[in-house]
């Protein structure tokens, strides 16, 4: 048996190194976007995994660019493998942003971006710019979504170039209302279509 003391200071024993989370991000699949109306990640399909092999799942979205000027880059969950995108959520939504004239800047919480007991998709990323140099980049965590026994919490954090010459940064958490396990991921735009950018998936062990 081995003693190991963690980052958190607390000591624990183990029969082997091996029975200790690591928390290293493993790679599962990247869909890359081309004038795409959704991108999305079905457990079972085309490689992706989205079960209980992890209990923590990271969408990360690399200079997400949109087809139409200020619209919002949202996402949906499934239960039953992609044929209904339609989780019941809950969720917050506030930002800061400062435009390139640093004449106008703002912190507030964004109502019209929250969602109650809601099936709609939520939104990631607000006001997306389609000027040929504007992008977002951000992260979408989402918890243990395997479960049969709780609801699936999310917490969503964006860096965003927005129309209008806005430099954004967007916090949206929730939680989807369900203790189905959810099987399947999917992003799109509110309105056109993903231009380009990738968005990658990872477990976490």
């Amino acid at each position: 048996m081995s003693i190991v003391t963690l980052n958190d200071r607390g000591v624990r024993s183990v029969s082997a190194f091996g029975s200790l989370n690591t928390g290293s991000m493993i790679f599962i699949k990247k869909l890359t976007a081309s004038s795409s109306g959704t991108l999305s990640f079905v457990n079972g399909a085309s490689s992706v995994v989205l079960d209980s092999t992890y209990k923590e799942y990271v969408f990360t979205f690399k200079d997400i660019h949109a087809g139409t000027d200020s619209v919002q880059l949202t996402f949906n969950m499934s239960i039953d493998a992609g044929s209904n995108y339609n989780v019941t959520k809950t969720t917050s939504a506030f930002y800061a942003e400062q435009n390139e004239a640093g004449s106008d800047t703002g912190l507030a919480y964004n109502t019209s971006r929250d969602l109650a007991q809601s099936t709609a998709f939520q939104t990631i990323f607000m006001n997306v710019g389609s000027d040929n140099d504007q992008c977002n980049v951000g992260f979408l965590h989402l918890f243990n979504p395997s479960s049969t026994t709780f609801v699936k919490h999310f917490i969503t954090r964006g860096s965003e170039y927005q129309a209008g010459n806005y430099a954004t940064s967007s916090f949206i958490a929730g939680y989807g209302n369900t203790t189905s396990a959810v099987d399947a991921v999917q992003f799109k735009m509110s309105s056109g279509n993903i231009d380009a950018g990738d968005i990658c998936l990872y477990g976490i062990l």
